[in-house]
């Protein structure tokens, strides 16, 4: 990297005009100044045009017809020219130190390839603080390629790397092979960037509280009344698309697909039959008996017993 290298930082937005603001402020105001926000607009039919128009050449405005949110992340990665690439969700915002610590940590290593941290949680009004957990400045480097690729990250990994877009930043050398990501992944497309990452370089996990997830009754994951069902669609795709795109991490993508199989279950009444579901279908085509067997008896041991991977 160069000693003050580019940063990009990436915000996807779709319909949240009224939080559009904060996260865009937050973007701007960081206290490393070698950045360019871009923000891709997917199609939003409230008043999220007018406010990014208001910012005029301070930004890049990218506006696009509906695709989902990974139709954003390939939109918005195909207009940046940043060594770093930090994803930020338009109703979350960024601590000011936030690129500054992620160029931090990137600098101590030229093969660390992506860095996660944790999330403060926050409500809808940007100060009302839902979760009081402290800020621990500890981060370490993780290397679970041979995990992965064993199929389980449970065990290996504090909170097993869990965070949201706003907690991902990438080197573009790594992102260059994980982007452009199929767009048939309407929503958590943060997901496949995640376990792709994780599969293909080592990183920088921090506990480092660096953005502010908002959580609200309009979050399309969060509160959706078919959560389950949702949950399972996403986790059958991301499970596809990780087999398809990295065969190492086929081990892994069979206990997601399994996790995909046991959320459906859990849905109940509103569960789809999976033998009309198309991803369903294709994923299995070409596995032997004795591998879907084993399919089916993970997703039963995922149903009854363990929850995660």
């Amino acid at each position: 990297m160069s000693s003050k290298p580019l940063v990009s930082i990436l915000i996807n937005n779709y319909n949240y005009g009224r939080f559009l603001k904060d996260a865009i402020d937050s973007a701007l105001n960081q206290t490393y100044k070698n950045i360019e926000v871009i923000v891709v607009d997917d199609g939003s039919t409230d008043n999220s045009q007018e406010t990014i128009e208001a910012y005029g050449n301070s930004i890049v405005s990218i506006f696009k017809e509906n695709g989902g949110q990974a139709s954003a992340f390939n939109t918005g990665y195909m207009h940046s020219h940043g060594e770093i690439i930090c994803f930020l969700d338009a109703d979350d915002i960024f601590e000011e130190k936030k690129v500054e610590e992620v160029v931090a940590s990137f600098e101590k290593r030229s093969d660390l390839g992506w860095h996660f941290h944790t999330l403060h949680s926050i409500g809808e009004d940007s100060q009302d603080h839902i979760d009081n957990c402290e800020n621990i400045s500890d981060s370490e480097i993780y290397d679970l390629r041979i995990h992965i690729s064993r199929g389980r990250l449970e065990g290996c990994s504090p909170l097993r790397l869990e965070t949201a877009t706003s907690g991902m930043s990438f080197k573009r050398t790594l992102l260059k092979n994980l982007l452009p990501m199929s767009e048939t992944i309407k929503i958590t497309a943060d997901d496949y960037l995640k376990y792709a990452a994780l599969g293909t370089s080592i990183g920088v996990f921090s506990f480092q509280k660096l953005s502010r997830q908002r959580i609200h009754r309009n979050n399309f994951y969060t509160y959706r009344n078919d959560q389950k069902i949702t949950q399972s669609k996403v986790q059958l795709l991301t499970a596809y698309q990780l087999r398809k795109n990295h065969e190492q991490l086929s081990k892994f993508s069979h206990n997601l697909f399994s996790l995909g199989i046991s959320l459906n279950w859990w849905a109940g009444a509103n569960s789809i039959k999976l033998k009309d579901n198309e991803t369903f279908q294709i994923y299995l085509k070409d596995l032997s008996f004795f591998e879907k067997l084993k399919i089916y008896l993970k997703a039963i041991y995922y149903r009854y017993i363990r929850y995660y991977i």
